[in-house]
């Protein structure tokens, strides 16, 4: 069910007519003469086991308007990699596979490594970081880069074309759109971590510390933590990535960072979107969602901290039982949400996570509190190349050798 309403302060542009995906395709290679574009797909080698990513390959197979596919793999041995690169051998655009795990790029890591300029922590954020400086370093010709995960069950390549098309088209002047959809599968509410953290969360906190510009941004996301989107390519050398589960929040603040809001869109596009769901991890906070929680708390702490908020025991421990309370009142919303719609709905389990995330956002505040100087981000591109000038070229040779 589709609405029209714009009601933050970032543009929304809906699917308010199912427009043919043929119809957007025939504007994006109109407009990809002018604007070449890219996709990077971050990927565990694990996911070419499995369903989802086969299924995103056919539908890409179909895509018509991209220039360059980068695709980002990690846990790989030789032997994976080799399949990996026959496995993506299909697609007919030009693409390269990043082997991260591989002795080239570990090569260049090393180096990295030797100017403190290497991502600390392994994961998507260190993938995606690789990615985006090949593309820089090796595409020089490409104006438009799109991201979106490899563990999309429900791919289809419109959603692809109504990403690209905010930022491909040279009249609207968006340098950045970020996807969104209602997280509905299987006849029950998903999306735990939106709705039950960050929604609760950025509500809470705007009680706990007044109106704040940057939290009035982030609560104009209808679905903060999609992992996909796209850019222009003017924005990648100053862009730092996260690399740990504030990946997402990570890059909506920098943004923020350096952009206006008026060139910041989001697009509607999926019906139905689901994709491989982690587990709560209730006894360990160093796994699934709960670690999940932690990073994005610790992220949204950061900005705050950075814009000259307080954040202290105190503010932590009011923000908490705010949380709480606007948190369960949400629960309830869902409720009777999911009651209307005849979805299935576990309140007890629901009311279990908020109290876990309750607990995780306490440890989020003493640990940013305790160390206020830790930061998961990887430098900016642009930095690197200042310190080690033919590292891109490097970088670029490494990715070439591999996919001989």
């Amino acid at each position: 069910m589709v609405d029209f309403h714009q009601n933050g302060v970032v543009s929304t542009l809906h699917n308010l007519t199912n427009r043919p995906v043929e119809e957007l395709e025939e504007r994006l290679i109109h407009y990809s003469e002018r604007r070449p574009m890219a996709l990077v797909l971050p990927s565990l080698y694990s996911e070419l086991e499995g369903p989802a990513l086969k299924k995103i390959v056919n539908e890409l197979k179909n895509v018509p308007y991209l220039d360059k596919i980068v695709i980002g793999l990690d846990r790989a041995t030789e032997d994976q990699f080799k399949h990996a690169k026959e496995y993506f051998s299909e697609l007919p655009q030009d693409h390269v596979v990043l082997w991260n795990d591989g002795p080239r790029l570990q090569e260049v890591r090393r180096e990295l490594e030797g100017h403190s300029l290497a991502p600390e922590n392994p994961g998507k954020g260190c993938n995606v970081w690789y990615c985006f400086g090949y593309i820089l370093a090796a595409c020089n010709h490409v104006e438009v880069v799109g991201l979106h995960d490899c563990d999309i069950t429900t791919y289809d390549r419109g959603m692809l074309a109504r990403l690209m098309y905010p930022v491909a088209n040279p009249h609207t002047g968006y340098i950045f759109s970020k996807g969104y959809y209602a997280r509905v599968a299987e006849k029950k509410l998903n999306g735990r971590v939106t709705r039950l953290l960050v929604t609760p969360l950025l509500k809470a906190l705007s009680r706990v510390y007044g109106y704040d510009p940057y939290l009035e941004y982030l609560m104009s996301f209808r679905y903060p933590l999609a992992g996909e989107f796209a850019m222009s390519i003017d924005v990648l050398p100053d862009l730092r990535i996260p690399t740990d589960w504030g990946l997402e929040i990570g890059i909506l603040s920098e943004i923020r960072r350096n952009y206006s809001t008026n060139v910041i869109c989001q697009v509607d596009i999926a019906d139905c979107y689901d994709h491989k769901h982690q587990d709560v991890s209730e006894e360990d906070k160093n796994a699934g969602l709960s670690k999940m929680s932690i990073d994005i708390a610790l992220s949204i702490f950061r900005k705050l901290a950075a814009s000259g908020k307080i954040i202290s025991e105190e503010q932590i421990r009011s923000l908490k039982a705010t949380y709480l309370r606007t948190a369960l009142d949400i629960v309830e919303m869902y409720q009777h949400d999911a009651s209307l719609n005849g979805l299935a709905y576990n309140i007890h389990r629901e009311e279990r996570t908020v109290e876990l995330f309750a607990g995780n956002l306490v440890e989020a505040g003493q640990r940013f509190i305790h160390n206020p100087g830790e930061t998961p981000f990887v430098p900016r591109w642009k930095r690197v190349h200042y310190a080690i000038p033919d590292i891109m070229t490097r970088l670029k040779d490494a990715v070439h050798e591999d996919n001989k």
